[in-house]
């Protein structure tokens, strides 16, 4: 079960990679803000999942959440900005 859980981190990290590539090369700022949304959501199920495997999963949900809640603050944040400055 523990090399399911590690296939399943290596592809989602594969993903992130490609993410990050959006974010870096979007075509437009709304796209890269969504892009790095994206790699945040994909590295707390991966904070999960090396829960997982070494069998030690509460910490890392407290940590996967925290991440979590910061990911969505800088969200909001971006959102905001952009709602100020007329992008959206």
């Amino acid at each position: 079960m523990s090399n399911f859980f590690l296939v399943s981190s290596l592809i989602l990290g594969f993903l992130v990679l490609l993410c990050l590539y959006r974010g870096i090369r979007g075509p437009g700022f709304l796209n890269r803000i969504v892009a790095i949304n994206v790699i945040g959501t994909k590295t707390v199920v991966i904070l999960a999942l090396m829960g997982f495997i070494v069998q030690r999963i509460d910490i890392f949900v407290d940590t996967s959440l925290g991440y979590a809640l910061l990911n969505f603050l800088g969200t909001l944040a971006a959102a905001k900005y952009l709602e100020r400055k007329g992008a959206i």
